[in-house]
């Protein structure tokens, strides 16, 4: 029986302290995480995500053009369609081998996102490949969330991701913002963590992306998580939402 009170006290706490970063968040995120086309599946992960406090650092605002890197299900990719409102732009970039890997599952790459353009008309979906990242208009912002480490995986990583940078850098306006959001290795890593670990060594984030000519302008400890243990694999049970991650903002000069 006490047990369950603590229990029931906890769940009260947690609600009252996400409703209360809701509340002094911005009104046009407030409403981009109420939106009731999200799933379950989204806002249930919200609590760990914390999408409204990352929103607005990174800055986004109505009427702006975002590029979602990699929108997996879409779970920005929602999130962003909302917040930039009408007069905004999304769009989603879904690479060639994420079209690949569809068409070995019997599903096609064209309609992947078919519900979501239904639901948002201000979204439009770019397939292409990562080295040759290219957007049919300036933008405002790149955002790339827990992607950045699987480009570490191929071969020829260092050609084709100084290509992407430099692509991003290229297709953002002066002054866009390039957020990066990805599972925290231990410190001096190095690239091999990310197919060990499914985890990023962040100096090399930092000293990879600003090679391409961005400035880093802010780090964000929002979902820093000193108790996990970042030589453990993050696809563990439970760990993907649970790790502990940096948060970069990196500036187009």
């Amino acid at each position: 029986m006490k047990t369950s009170a603590v229990l029931a006290a906890a769940a009260v706490l947690a609600l009252c302290t996400g409703g209360a970063l809701a509340a002094g968040l911005p009104a046009h995120i407030r409403a981009a995480l109420a939106d009731p086309a999200r799933p379950a599946a989204d806002t249930n992960r919200d609590v760990n995500r914390h999408p409204g406090e990352l929103i607005a650092f990174a800055g986004l605002r109505p009427g702006m053009k975002v590029v979602d890197l990699l929108p997996g299900g879409g779970y920005y990719t929602r999130v962003f369609a909302k917040a930039v409102g009408p007069k905004g732009r999304v769009y989603a970039y879904v690479s060639n081998s994420g079209d690949a890997r569809m068409k070995s599952q019997g599903k096609d790459p064209d309609n992947q996102m078919a519900d979501f353009k239904a639901a948002y008309p201000n979204l439009g979906v770019l397939h292409g490949p990562l080295p040759s990242f290219v957007t049919p208009e300036p933008v405002d912002m790149v955002w790339t969330s827990d992607n950045l480490h699987d480009l570490h995986n191929s071969p020829t990583y260092q050609a084709d991701l100084a290509a992407m940078n430099k692509g991003i850098y290229n297709s953002l306006k002066h002054g866009g913002i390039y957020m990066v959001v990805d599972h925290r290795a231990a410190k001096g890593a190095g690239v091999d963590a990310s197919s060990k670990l499914h985890r990023m060594d962040e100096d090399l984030a930092k000293q990879e992306i600003e090679a391409a000519g961005f400035k880093l302008v802010g780090e964000s400890k929002i979902l820093t998580n000193p108790s996990d243990d970042n030589t453990k694999r993050v696809f563990e049970a439970g760990e993907h939402d649970h790790t502990d991650q940096f948060v970069l903002k990196f500036r187009k000069p």
